[in-house]
Formats: C-alpha cells, sequence, structure tokens
C-alpha cells in the first residue's frame, strides 16, 4: 500500500492540460483511447465502440493508473473473483455472477447452466400454456430483483411485435405501485413472480401477499399455484406456500444487483423468449473473457475506471452523469445509480480502515435530447465539473422517416463536441468555457446482446474501482439501519426516536 500512495501522490502532481491540447499534442490520442468489443459472426455479429478520448486521460496518467492497478493487486482480485474466491471478504462470500453466464468456476458455471435448463423448461412450459391460459405476468421484487428485469424489458420488449405474455414489474411498496399492474391485469389469466435472495424482504413479500389476495378474490382457486419463487433460499419459498417445481433458485454467491443473470432473469425470458435471455447472457460473456483475458490499458473496463478516478479522486467530482440517446435505454441511468454507488459507496477498505479519499461519486442521468432541455446548461455553462457518459445506438430502433435518427446521434455527438470544445464570447452569459470531459459507447445496434454487454462491463467497471481504491464492492451494509429503524417503528418497541421523528410519526398517526 506504499507503493499506491507513492503512485497517488505522483497521479496528483501530473499537469492537466486541456483537452485540445491533448488532441494537439498527440495526433494518435483517438486511436489510443478507443477500443471495441465484439461478439458473434455474421449476421448475429455485434460491438460497441468505446470512446474516452475525450477525457483527461494521458500516457503519463495511463501509466501511474496501470502501475497503481498493480501496486493494488488488480490482477490477484480479478481471479479472485473470476475462480470463485472470496471476492466479497466482510460477507465471507465469493461473487459469482459471470458464472451464471459461463465464465469462472467449473463447478459454478455447471451449477448456473443446470438451474438456467430448470428455468428454461418452466419458461417453455409457460409459454406453451401447459399451465393454463398466461396473458400476463407480475413480477414482484425490490433493488436488483426488480431494477434489472425492468430496464431490460423496457429495453427489448418494444421490438416484441405482439407479447405472448405482458410483465409488469413491481417494486414500491406504497400500493399505488401494485394496484396498477393488478388494473391491467385479469388475476384468471395472470401468473406472480416473486423475487427475493432470502425470502424475507419485507416490501416483496407485503406485495406477494397481497397479491395472492388479489388472486383469490378474483376467483383463483389454487392462488399458490400461480406463483413462481425466484430465490437463493429455495426452502423458504416452499415453506411459503409455492410448490417446488416453480421454485427457480440461484446461487447465494449472486448478489441482488448482479442477479438478472440468474433466475432473476424469468420475466425477461417469459416476455421475450429463451432466446432473447440467451443473447443477453452472450454479450456479458463476450464482455466477460475481455475483461479476463485484457490486461492493462488495454482492458477496456479497466481504462474506463482510471477515467472515473482521474476525476473522482484527482479532480475532485462528486458525480457522474450518463445520458442514453435511446428511449430504450431510459431506465439504464437508473440501473448504474444502483450498480455503482451500492457497490462503491464505502467508507472503509478491504481491511477495515478508513478510505483515503472519496469513493462512488454521485451516479444520475437520463435520456438524451429531453435532458439537453433539462439539465446540460449546467454541464456547459455551470461552476461544477461534471464528466458525462453518452450511450448511443447506430441503427435506429424506430421505423419512422431515418430524419428521427440522423437528428439523435447528430445530438449526442454535438453535446460532446460542445463540451469540450466551448465557444468563448464578449457577452459571458454567451460564453461556454469548454473542456469538459465526456466519454462515448457507439453500439452497433441495441439488442439483448447489447445489452448484456452494456451491463457487464459497468459491472466490471465498477470492480475495477473497487480494487483501485481498495475497498470492497460486494457487501451493502448501508441499506439495513434504515430498515432496522423501520421495523423498531412498527413493532412499537425500542427507545424513542429523536423529537423531529417523534412529531412526524405522530403527525402521521403513527404512534401507538
Amino acid at each position: 500500500m506504499t507503493d499506491a500512495a507513492a503512485i497517488r501522490d505522483r497521479l496528483n502532481a501530473l499537469p492537466t492540460p486541456t483537452l485540445q491540447d491533448l488532441f494537439a499534442a498527440d495526433p494518435r490520442r483517438l486511436s489510443a483511447l478507443t477500443g471495441r468489443i465484439g461478439w458473434g459472426e455474421g449476421e448475429f455479429a455485434g460491438s460497441i465502440l468505446f470512446d474516452w478520448s475525450k477525457t483527461h486521460l494521458d500516457e503519463a496518467h495511463l501509466t501511474a493508473f496501470e502501475e497503481l492497478a498493480d501496486a493494488m493487486d488488480f490482477a490477484g482480485r480479478r481471479d479472485v473473483l473470476l475462480n470463485g474466491g472470496i471476492a466479497n471478504p466482510t460477507e465471507g462470500r465469493a461473487a459469482e455472477h459471470t458464472a451464471q453466464r459461463g465464465v469462472g468456476n467449473d463447478a459454478s458455471v455447471e451449477e448456473a447452466m443446470a438451474l438456467h435448463q430448470r428455468m428454461k423448461l418452466l419458461v417453455e412450459a409457460i409459454r406453451a400454456q401447459e399451465l393454463g391460459h398466461v396473458k400476463h405476468l407480475i413480477h414482484i421484487g425490490i433493488g436488483g430483483s426488480a431494477l434489472g428485469p425492468a430496464c431490460a424489458l423496457a429495453m427489448l420488449a418494444r421490438d416484441v411485435d405482439a407479447p405472448l405474455i405482458n410483465v409488469h414489474v413491481v417494486s414500491n411498496i406504497d400500493g399505488c405501485a401494485l394496484e396498477d399492474a393488478m388494473h391491467a391485469c385479469d388475476p384468471k389469466t395472470t401468473m406472480i413472480a416473486v423475487a427475493s435472495k432470502t425470502f424475507t424482504t419485507i416490501e416483496t413479500m407485503t406485495n406477494a401477499e397481497s397479491a395472492l389476495d388479489w388472486l383469490r378474490t378474483g376467483g383463483v382457486a389454487d392462488p399458490y399455484g400461480r406463483v413462481v419463487a425466484l430465490t437463493a433460499s429455495p426452502e423458504k419459498a416452499v415453506e411459503w406456500g409455492v410448490d417446488e417445481t416453480r421454485v427457480l433458485p440461484f446461487s447465494e454467491t449472486v448478489g441482488g444487483r448482479y442477479s438478472l443473470w440468474s433466475s432473476i432473469g424469468f420475466p425477461v425470458a417469459i416476455a421475450l423468449g429463451w432466446e432473447e435471455f440467451e443473447e443477453m447472457l452472450a454479450g456479458a460473456q463476450a464482455v466477460d473473457v475481455h475483461f479476463r483475458d485484457t490486461e492493462g490499458r488495454g482492458n477496456l473496463c479497466l481504462r474506463a475506471a482510471f477515467a472515473d478516478q482521474l476525476y473522482t479522486r484527482l479532480r475532485g467530482c462528486q458525480t457522474r452523469a450518463v445520458f442514453a440517446y435511446d428511449e430504450r435505454l431510459k431506465l439504464f441511468p437508473d440501473y448504474l445509480q444502483q450498480l455503482e454507488m451500492e457497490s462503491n459507496g464505502k467508507l472503509v477498505t478491504m481491511d477495515g480502515q478508513p478510505v483515503d479519499g472519496p469513493t462512488a461519486p454521485i451516479t444520475w442521468g437520463g435520456v438524451g435530447t429531453d435532458a439537453q432541455h433539462a439539465v446540460f446548461q449546467l454541464l456547459h455553462q455551470g461552476t461544477v465539473l461534471v464528466p458525462v457518459d453518452f450511450i448511443a445506438s447506430i441503427a435506429p430502433g424506430d421505423e419512422l422517416s431515418p430524419e428521427h435518427h440522423r437528428i439523435l446521434l447528430t445530438n449526442c455527438f454535438a453535446q460532446g463536441a460542445a463540451l469540450m470544445a466551448g465557444k468563448p464570447s464578449d457577452d459571458p452569459a454567451r460564453s461556454y468555457p469548454g473542456n469538459r470531459p465526456s466519454a462515448t459507447m457507439l453500439c452497433d445496434d441495441m439488442d439483448a446482446a447489447t445489452l448484456g454487454a452494456l451491463i457487464a462491463f459497468h459491472e466490471h467497471r465498477t470492480f475495477c474501482n473497487a480494487v483501485l481504491m481498495g475497498i470492497n464492492p460486494f457487501d451493502q451494509f448501508g441499506v439495513e439501519l434504515g430498515k432496522q429503524i423501520a421495523q423498531q417503528i412498527e413493532s412499537g418497541k425500542g427507545d424513542p426516536f429523536d423529537p423531529s421523528t417523534e412529531a412526524l410519526l405522530e403527525a402521521a398517526g403513527l404512534k401507538g
């Protein structure tokens, strides 16, 4: 760690030329800071172009960050992650989401494939209407158990002309969310998926009980017979009442926000078909292989983390913005928000010592052209520096005039150019300072494999950032205290709270 501290000091001392100066000084800059990850062959081939040339990374930074990665044992921690070692030491667990995609410990991969096969058989039986007429699935979960499927369905379901089974994802304990889903469905043709790793999550189980009541009231004689459980605790699901033939387990070593690749992806397969789910896995696997086999700055996940560290640690940036210039990715910034902030929003290092600087920035964003008319004023002329990621697709997702997609892409590329170049003016109010960083991820198309690749890329990017900071990205104890206090309020037991909380409880009628 002494070496790491010295390298960080050296990084802090590096000069900070403007982006324009960096391009002018190095004619090879574009080729040096762009890269591509691809998958498939022929008509099934796809790829993503990653362009980090509009960031302030230069040769000196890249060299120093590579040394920092070595000092922090990046290769060793990657091996632990991919080989099923204890990647999550505070909980004594592996983190084996890549095994769900075929990359990892042989035994874990074999188990994952067997569980996928079990899920496939149930998916195909339901889609073939062998379990009765099914038109709707209400998928109940929270956190990664809901946001992953919701993000995937928002992107991919649009391409299904007439979905065989419509999926409604419910996560919020606010009853309005579940009521909206139930109003869109007929209980006699609806199945319920309950997604909970522990099968004890209070929000999920409360919603599940209400969904069962709705089925009963709607005339379903055996409501439990309409439930599929997605869990790492199959015995609890059976105890709750789900028949074991409709329990789809996944490994305890798969974390919630990394679980889309497991049986948590069941609603994606139900809505789109098994082949689409497999394509999503294949796109993710292509990134896994790149991450596993590529060293240093050539590893695009690690290179992205170098840029993240430059802005968070060296430039003091407290946020990072993600703008998808594709309506189908409208939930992707939300997905990344959970992935990055829950993983790397930590106070201590792997060995329990206080961190020596900022960790995860606040991740935020939205859909491109909408955001241009809402928040880009601050990005161009505000007083805070915000590194920006742009995501776009060369192929359009609509069948309207090509003018729509041409304008969309033109806006995407223009924003990155404007952030970098700026524009001086004699009128200070009309002056753009420029020298503001951005990165662009340009996809060949926006399909299941691309989504899998995008998510896996950001999973590994998050892990790389954690390694460079010496923290554990796989626990999330920060969410527990609020839950404990909520349970204390619900039970009416324990010491009084602060005067403000007591007054709020009184005003809401929750006292006594």
